[in-house]
Formats: C-alpha cells, structure tokens, sequence
C-alpha cells in the first residue's frame, strides 16, 4: 500500500446515525467521495485520510480498510481468498493478529470454524514468506482483522482502529448503563448542535450521569478532535509506519485549532457522586475549566441564566432500561424493560410529565428560547408528557430502539426548525 493509494474505507456505525456519520466524512475529508450504506458509510481516501477519520470522527465506531472481496459458497473459499493478500506487507511475524466474523443470511455452518480457517490462511502466507507465523492477541492485536460474510460474497478488511472509536481515553469514571460517546456526539449532531450561539446556543444536560453529553459537546465547542488522547491500531501497521511522522503534524493541527467555547455549557445530576464522576472525566478530557457542575433534581433546577440574546438546548437521555434508578423528586424508583421490550415502572410514572410541568415553568422566560431533545425508547412519550414534539428522529442505543423528541420550550409561537438531515422523514 503506498501513500497516496486509494482506498476503499466503510466507517461503521450505529443505525440511523448514517447521514450525520456522511456529513461529519465531508467536514474532515472535503471533495472525498462518500455513499451512506446500511450501518455505515463507504469513503474513497488514502492513507493520511485514515489516520485523519481516526482522529477526527465522532460518530464513526471503525475505520475499516478494504483488502478484497469474492464470492464464496464454503469455507474453503474464504481460506483462498484470504492467501491472496500479501500479509507481509501489513505485519512481520512479531506482530499479533485477530479476526473476527461478521455474517448476514451467511450459509456458513460454524463461524469459530471460518475464522480458523481465515488465521490459517494469514499464518501460512506469513510462513511461506519469512519462514515464521503471527500470534494471535484477541484483546490488543497490532492487525484486527474483520471478514463480512453475505448471502454469496465476502470482504475482507483491516480494522485501524483498534479499540471502538467511542472509547475516546478519558471516560473512566462510570454509573449505570453509560451513554456511549457516540451515541452522545449523534445526538448533538442530530440535533444541529455545533457549539455555537447559532447553532443551538447553551447546552444543558440535568440528568448528566457520568457527563457524557456535556464533555462530547465541550470538546466539539472547542474544536477538540475526538480521538487526541487514544491510541489507535493503524500506528502500529507496517504501511503507516513511514507516515509516523505526518500523523504527528496531523495531530499538532488539530491541537493548534482549539479555542475556548464561545458557549456555555451546564450540567447536573441528582445524584451527587455522578456529578463527581462527570467532573472527573471532564478534567481528563481537558474541559472541565469550560463545564458549570451542579447537582440537583432535574425537576427542581432553575433554567441557567443565559447571556442576552443566546438560546439554550435542554439534551437529555433520561433512565431506561436495565433497572435503572430514578430518583429525586419523583421519589425513589426503577424502570426497567420486559422481555417484549416494553417499558415497565415500579411507583413514580409521573416523572416525564413532572418533567414536562417544570420545563413549561422554568425554560420558557428566556426570550431566545430554549429547545429540548430527550431520547427515549417509550413511542407514546410527548402524550404522557401532554407536549407536542416538533421533530422525533430514530435512534438506537445499543440493542434499544429509541426517538429523538425535540420540543419548543417557547412561550407562544415555535421558533423556526434549523436544518438537519430527519432520518424519519427521508424513511431510513
């Protein structure tokens, strides 16, 4: 693989994330070419452009890098099409390797087997060449590999990432059921949140929990590159290994670009050892110094005062879930999800329309306005808490299927939507 190669690259991510995962793509790589896809998105770029989607994206989970791709009817066809890389030129036998299986509607009768079969066609062209055979590292390998095999035709493609890309490096302190990074970048960008009085003004998290969305966005108003404290499994693949240097300049750019926020940014928790724990990660992640703390019942807390002039965003994931915990105002209580996935409360079903009540008292004297989004996986959300949603995208986390309920916290007329792709309205 030379530098300026072109390479075909799919970004994973999670489902309904595809248009804003395409529009962060063009942001980071502009004049690239890029297709949204089912679960991702397919870039054309070359080595530097995976180093720069690494360091840059939000929303990706993987920067995968395609090798090849063939039809198949049996394992045995897997192990042929994998002998035709030339292995030798992305690890020496120092290195360690995994593969992973990715099937769909696959006739592949044992996956454990295929993936044998694939390390055995790795190892044999790497003994064939230098006489020895990679281990295998199934927590940190210096070269994971990654098969997707369909109905007909497989593809084989090098993961250079690593770890997932949510795993940014400074989330140690966690609660319950945490919010992953990505999941939080994807709602700001649903949402048109950039950091900036125009685009969504403040950002207020009241049920913070480990402080997710409040440090996502921090760093995005600040300009910060999402993957700046990791480390990434491509820096240790023999192609970038001469561009070692580059990535460095890379990364001293995207240092050099960071400014204070030109926003405010609050959030709280009932719990106070949550408040505690988002304080922590913040710090870790450089944006403590940019974050108002405080804890206190989401249904209680008055609306920030904001500079004249600048709207607020209300962004919230409020407890679902596996036994999640609510507590606070609406008394000691816990949801929890059945095995049909509906959603189950023991005592304190009035949160969300408390909620409600205390928004339309406390958000709505601010002449700018504030606008609130709330992820939820409960449909029959807005009727419980008597408000009409202006917008509801689709959204997973994880295994759960959720909505993005936005709502006008305005006395009188609603303000005007921004722009922003609505996955719901183009029928992905």
């Amino acid at each position: 693989m030379s530098q300026n190669e072109t390479l075909h690259l799919f970004l994973s991510c999670a489902s309904g994330v595809e248009p804003w995962l395409e529009q962060e793509v063009r942001a980071i790589l502009p004049k690239t070419h890029t297709e949204a896809l089912r679960g991702g998105v397919a870039v054309k770029s070359n080595a530097e452009g995976v180093m720069k989607l690494n360091l840059e994206s939000r929303l990706a989970q993987r920067v995968l890098i395609e090798l090849i791709d063939g039809p198949y009817r049996h394992e045995d066809d897997l192990y042929t099409l994998a002998r035709k890389i030339d292995w030798t030129q992305w690890i020496t036998p120092a290195h360690t390797i995994r593969v992973d299986i990715v099937a769909q509607r696959s006739p592949l009768q044992s996956l454990n087997f295929t993936t044998l079969r694939i390390k055995d066609a790795i190892c044999d062209v790497m003994r064939e060449a230098t006489g020895e055979r990679p281990s295998v590292d199934t927590r940190h390998p210096d070269l994971p590999i990654i098969m997707h095999v369909g109905p007909e035709y497989a593809t084989i493609y090098v993961d250079s990432s690593g770890e997932p890309l949510f795993k940014r490096g400074w989330r140690e302190d966690k609660g319950d059921a945490p919010l992953k990074e990505t999941l939080a970048a994807a709602m700001l960008a649903a949402a048109g949140w950039k950091g900036t009085p125009e685009t969504g003004g403040a950002l207020l998290d009241p049920c913070c929990g480990s402080g997710t969305i409040a440090v996502e966005a921090a760093q995005i108003a600040c300009g910060m590159a999402a993957g700046m404290q990791r480390r990434f499994a491509f820096e240790r693949q023999l192609p970038f290994v001469p561009l070692r240097g580059r990535f460095q300049a890379i990364k001293q750019a995207a240092k050099d670009r960071e400014h204070a926020p030109a926003v405010p940014i609050f959030c709280s928790d009932v719990a106070f050892r949550m408040v505690d724990f988002a304080r922590r990660n913040a710090e870790r992640a450089g944006v403590a110094q940019y974050i108002q703390f405080n804890g206190g019942d989401a249904l209680e807390r008055p609306a920030p005062e904001l500079p004249e002039g600048m709207p607020g965003t209300v962004m919230l994931n409020p407890p679902y879930g596996e036994r999640i915990e609510v507590r606070g105002k609406a008394g000691v209580q816990s949801m929890s999800r059945d095995a049909g996935g509906s959603e189950a409360r023991d005592g304190g079903d009035d949160f969300f329309p408390r909620l409600a009540a205390h928004w339309k008292r406390a958000y709505t004297q601010n002449p700018a306005g504030w606008t609130a989004w709330l992820l939820c996986p409960d449909m029959k959300l807005p009727s419980k808490m008597r408000l009409k949603e202006s917008r509801k995208i689709p959204m997973w986390n994880g295994p759960i299927e959720c909505r993005m309920f936005k709502f006008e916290l305005v006395a009188g007329s609603a303000r005007k939507e921004k722009s922003a792709p609505d996955p719901e309205a183009s029928g992905i």
